[in-house]
């Protein structure tokens, strides 16, 4: 990877890549969570709605500021921050209303980092390699999302839903603070 993308893509997949794999480790198995917290499969498509809405509305906002802010990289850190924060809260969830709230500030989160990260790898594509740098991006969610589904399923049936929710927060925290860490002029 080192020889095909420059420094800042190659952490910027790295950090993104453990973030979709966070988040991928809970998909397939999330109806399960919330009837473990006393919902059902209409409750579970309520959740993923005010996850939705919540993020739609906050990345109206946050692309309109994603171009006028120069510390991309801050605005990255408080999204990623904040969806590891939800992940986290996800361990105090047992009803559907704190179930709805941690949607809400994931979803927050989501919607904060997404136009700010777009624009930081944008900043970072090599001339010419558009297309590879973002099919590379591409490829990434798609193996990330393949690996985080049977990850989730493995953990959830050895450990338990609390200790998934705890490796999803950790991975997603230790993503903003790589990022929050490096030199200013790397991204």
């Amino acid at each position: 990877m080192k020889k095909i993308f420059n420094k800042a893509l190659r952490i910027l997949l790295t950090t993104n890549g453990m973030l979709l794999l966070a988040g991928a480790m809970l998909g397939p198995i999330y109806a399960l969570f919330v009837e473990e917290i006393g919902g059902d499969l209409l409750d579970a498509s309520l959740a993923g709605a005010m996850f939705a809405a919540a993020a739609g509305v906050t990345v109206l906002i946050s692309g309109k500021y994603a171009d006028k802010i120069k510390e991309g990289k801050t605005i990255v850190v408080i999204g990623y921050g904040l969806i590891g924060i939800g992940f986290l809260l996800l361990t105090q969830v047992h009803t559907m209303w704190t179930l709805l709230l941690v949607q809400v500030i994931i979803g927050i989160g989501e919607a904060i980092y997404s136009p700010a990260f777009d624009a930081l790898y944008s900043r970072h594509l090599d001339k010419n390699k558009f297309g590879r740098e973002w099919g590379a991006w591409e490829a990434l969610m798609y193996f990330s999302t393949a690996a985080g589904a049977i990850i989730g399923g493995i953990v959830v049936t050895m450990f338990g839903f609390t200790i998934l929710f705890v490796i999803m927060g950790v991975l997603s925290l230790l993503s903003a603070l790589y990022i929050y860490l490096l030199p200013k002029k790397l991204l």
